[in-house]
């Protein structure tokens, strides 16, 4: 393991972070099979609250675009979209209490993979945005379902489309985030020790009821987003927009 991903223990606290923070702690694929290998440790622990953040200045920017042009065989993709749902299933279903501290810019995968937590708190000025449409593909790690927990299909759908990069105020408006705030750690901090002095075990048992009751459709979506994802890199619009991404243009897309 290359601490790509690191994870540090505290009594019963799990403090999972995203270290890559020279590339934004955009997720290559070395980075996701290593967070597969650390979420999956963390659930079987005896921690009973789990805190995931980014290292440096950003929470994560997605997926790491070198991944995406180096991997042109569907059946390698295939693997790395294995390994998200993996890594995705075991942070929303794991018998604790997940905290996302969105430390800053939040997107893309990132962003799918912080609102799998129970709980999202952001730094105020984060800048978050589910925007995988940019470069002509769908939102994947869950991104569909999570999205339509918080903002139900048709606002989802329409913030799928557009692919709006917004403040935290924003998100925390809409209801993609619970909190904005000036300080994320602090207030992520706090609500450590509300929850330290709360029946824990009853709200994780709350918590198991709902989350084994979507599992099975979470899982619908995940397949339906590797499916898709896989499609969609083979398009016209998607080469489109990851040259103009190398570029720095806006892409001209054509529909096909």
């Amino acid at each position: 393991m290359s601490n790509t991903v690191t994870v540090q223990y505290e009594e019963k606290v799990a403090k999972i972070t995203l270290n890559r923070p020279d590339k934004m702690n955009s997720m290559n694929q070395e980075m996701l099979e290593e967070m597969a290998t650390k979420m999956e440790e963390v659930s079987q622990s005896e921690a009973q609250i789990v805190i995931l953040t980014g290292e440096g200045r950003a929470f994560s920017a997605g997926g790491d675009i070198n991944m995406m042009l180096d991997n042109d065989d569907p059946s390698d993709f295939k693997k790395i979209m294995d390994t998200i749902e993996k890594t995705v299933k075991t942070f929303y279903s794991m018998p604790k209490i997940t905290i996302s501290m969105l430390n800053g810019a939040t997107a893309g995968l990132g962003l799918s993979l912080a609102l799998a937590a129970d709980y999202v708190i952001a730094q105020k000025e984060a800048k978050i945005a589910m925007n995988f449409i940019g470069i002509g593909l769908i939102p994947d790690g869950g991104g569909h379902f999570f999205m339509e927990q918080r903002l139900g299909t048709h606002l989802a759908k329409q913030m799928i489309w557009e692919g709006k990069m917004m403040q935290a105020e924003e998100a925390e408006k809409l209801g993609l985030v619970d909190l904005a705030t000036e300080n994320a750690e602090e207030a992520t901090q706090k609500y450590v020790e509300k929850l330290q002095g709360a029946p824990l075990r009853a709200m994780i048992r709350t918590k198991t009821i709902y989350h084994q009751e979507n599992l099975n459709k979470l899982e619908s979506y995940l397949a339906g987003e590797s499916e898709g994802q896989v499609a969609m890199r083979q398009t016209k619009d998607h080469q489109e927009g990851i040259k103009a991404f190398m570029e720095k243009r806006k892409p001209e897309f054509r529909g096909e």
